[in-house]
């Protein structure tokens, strides 16, 4: 890694507030096994090896703290890290995660179901805002997409379009600020938050395997993808 990483300190904000809805199970789908570990085990193991200096912060339901254990006997040692509990939206859950931490940092800020992020996407998030305070990962949209309108729908050019992901990554001293304005509901994520300030958000290239895990079916691609990252060991 490269030594520039670590000019001031890191801070890593996992948001795992996930209900598992959709998954259709009482479990929570952070806690879920993907290969006989729950997925929110593999994200914290991705950030502990790109950026070991880093201090990771854990947002969690309040209901779900007690279950953190299913999570940390996986790790062969003791992991260093603070838990919150989260709020009754995104914004709220990142708003407490960011408490504390001080304005000269970098902040990762990532979905507690994104487990395959990988190191590189991680150095390239935090070399990006170094250069100009934020960086926002995102993919090419590869479908054909239409926007609904008055007289039923339109195409739109795909070229301009982009699919986002995280670590969402930003100096604290423009995210912290951002996240003291009274919330909206245009803010889907911390790109928006900092955006309504004025700021220009900066996009760096994703990762098709850094997969946002939602759904049984992503949870079948989850298990080809960390079969496939283990036979290339």
């Amino acid at each position: 890694m490269n030594s520039n990483l670590s000019d001031s300190p890191i801070f890593v904000v996992i948001v795992a507030g996930g209900q598992g809805t959709r998954m259709g199970m009482a479990l929570p789908k952070q806690f879920l096994p993907l290969h006989g570990k729950p997925i929110l085990y593999y994200t914290i193991a991705s950030f502990i090896a790109a950026v070991p200096q880093a201090q990771i912060i854990l947002v969690l339901p309040e209901n779900d703290i007690s279950k953190l254990q299913m999570v940390l006997q996986h790790f062969e040692e003791r992991i260093d890290l603070t838990v919150v509990s989260g709020g009754g939206t995104r914004y709220d859950s990142v708003k407490n995660g960011l408490k504390g931490i001080p304005m000269d940092a970098t902040v990762l800020v990532h979905d507690g179901v994104r487990p395959f992020v990988s190191c590189n996407l991680i150095h390239r998030c935090i070399e990006q805002t170094k250069q100009s305070t934020n960086a926002i990962p995102a993919l090419p949209v590869t479908d054909s997409v239409r926007v609904l309108n008055q007289n039923g729908s339109a195409a739109i050019n795909r070229d301009l379009l982009r699919i986002i992901q995280t670590p969402q990554t930003f100096l604290s001293n423009i995210l912290l600020p951002s996240f003291e304005q009274e919330y909206h509901s245009s803010f889907t994520d911390e790109a928006t938050v900092v955006e309504s300030m004025g700021h220009t958000v900066n996009l760096v290239s994703g990762e098709k395997n850094n997969i946002k895990i939602t759904t049984p079916e992503d949870l079948i691609l989850a298990e080809h993808i960390l079969k496939e990252m283990l036979l290339a060991r």
